[in-house]
């Protein structure tokens, strides 16, 4: 798939399409990022796709992770598996999230090294970045500053994998990559009044008020903050992408580069399921970072750019959701 080619007197990797018969293994298929992950490529044509659930094999396990590279030997990974949750849980449990998210990155990373896989995406979180980083936010903010407390654990567990990544190019030569998304949406997502981030959890919010006939919904704030939302299935898109264009030892955001107001996203989502009532804003609620959007060109130079538009993919998410009420997660 890739070609070596020469640039001066140094051979340089130039990316290409994948092999779509080839090895590839999505860790973390069942999870809202490696499913749509997952459903890109079986649409794509590629016919050897490999997954496993957390029961058939547990990434902590190192012995269990390197007997499963030996056995299926993949010539492409997708790392996307994390424990991941929202601020409660982040806060609650910060040395399980970042002693687990270690374990299983390192594990993954080490055997696919043995593997000698040739092409591997480490899928992160915009969260690596500092929590008042000048925003749009570039791929140089990284390490400039303190992070979000709520979700430090998780963050360094993150950034410990991209520098596993560029270790693993420096070291030995592999062409691996890392890509740091924006908050993601869409079909598969965590709906639960507990573990959901803000999107999925205005849409079961707003949905139950309007099947109840609720006369008011209130949300924490004031409905300011600027968040930038991206569908999943964009994200799989763009990681696809990366994988046949992009070689380069820095992360690459994976954004629309735009982002919304909370309140307009509360009144978009109000009128996709057919709320009528009011909209009340506790404001003795804290409203969070002001603003987190990632500067794109990086991944707009590489030849691409988002497609689903917020109202497509709300309307999309809400049929999702309705259609897998009873079957939902948490």
């Amino acid at each position: 798939m890739g070609n070596q080619v020469t640039v001066g007197d140094s051979p340089a990797y130039l990316p290409a399409s994948l092999d779509r018969s080839e090895p590839f293994y999505v860790a973390g298929h069942r999870g809202l990022a490696g499913s749509a992950i997952w459903r890109l490529l079986e649409a794509g044509g590629f016919t050897n796709l490999l997954g496993r659930t957390s029961s058939e094999l547990d990434l902590k396990n190192r012995d269990a992770v390197f007997a499963f590279f030996e056995a299926t030997k993949p010539r492409y990974v997708v790392l996307a598996a994390a424990k991941v949750g929202g601020i409660l849980a982040n806060s609650t449990y910060p040395a399980d999230f970042l002693s687990e998210n270690l374990q299983i990155q390192v594990n993954v990373l080490d055997a696919a090294l043995q593997a000698d896989v040739e092409r591997l995406l480490f899928l992160g979180s915009s969260c690596i970045y500092p929590r008042l980083a000048p925003q749009p936010i570039t791929e140089d903010s990284l390490l400039s500053g303190h992070l979000e407390p709520t979700n430090d654990a998780y963050a360094i567990a993150k950034i410990a994998g991209i520098y596993q990544v560029q270790a693993a190019r420096r070291q030995h030569g592999k062409h691996w990559i890392s890509a740091m998304p924006t908050n993601l949406y869409g079909p598969g997502d965590n709906f639960s009044p507990q573990g959901s981030h803000v999107l999925p959890a205005l849409i079961r919010r707003y949905d139950e008020a309007a099947s109840t006939g609720a006369s008011s919904v209130t949300n924490w704030g004031t409905g300011s903050p600027r968040r930038e939302f991206m569908h999943v299935d964009d994200m799989a898109a763009a990681c696809l992408h990366l994988l046949e264009h992009y070689d380069g030892p820095e992360q690459v955001n994976v954004g629309t580069g735009t982002d919304v107001t909370i309140r307009e996203i509360a009144e978009a989502i109000g009128e996709v399921v057919g709320y009528t009532g009011a909209t009340e804003w506790d404001t003795s609620k804290p409203d969070g970072t002001p603003q987190k959007l990632l500067d794109v060109s990086k991944l707009a130079a590489s030849g691409w750019t988002a497609q689903i538009s917020l109202s497509e993919g709300l309307d999309s998410t809400v049929r999702w959701y309705r259609q897998h009420l009873q079957s939902l997660r948490g």
